[in-house]
């Protein structure tokens, strides 16, 4: 299949950037502003999951527009990782898919591997990259 799709492989890159980052984003618009609607209101100014909706707010959009990308993937990541160990695990249920926490480790991993790559091509980083420098592998 990579002789087929190898030549978009940047594309189907910054495709993949793209929707995770909307989509985190949506997470935190969630929470913070309750759009879209969800389970429950919203959670109180301050509490750890208003600070969890504000960080997926703020990384997602950083990484949907391609704005300090690696960065803003790591922040993300990391914010996973934390919500599957604090949220997420448990002795007796310890597989993602048992307890619920499957998206919360997708998420890391992608964001993780986004982070290696930043932002390649479709973002406001290459936009504004300096005529010249070097650009990361592709």
């Amino acid at each position: 299949m990579e002789r087929y799709l190898g030549k978009y492989s940047s594309y189907l890159y910054a495709t993949l950037r793209i929707i995770a980052g909307v989509m985190f984003a949506l997470h935190g618009a969630q929470k913070l502003l309750g759009w879209p609607p969800g389970p429950g209101p919203r959670p109180p100014v301050g509490s750890m999951v208003w600070f969890s909706g504000l960080i997926e707010l703020i990384t997602g959009l950083l990484i949907a527009i391609g704005l300090f990308t690696g960065y803003a993937a790591f922040i993300a990541s990391g914010e996973m990782a934390v919500a599957y160990f604090m949220v997420h695990h448990s002795a007796d249920k310890m597989l993602p898919l048992l307890n619920g926490g499957e998206l919360a480790v997708l998420y890391c991993f992608v964001f993780l591997y986004i982070a290696s790559r930043g932002t390649v091509i479709c973002g406001v980083d290459t936009a504004i990259r300096r005529p010249g420098a070097r650009s990361p592998a592709r």
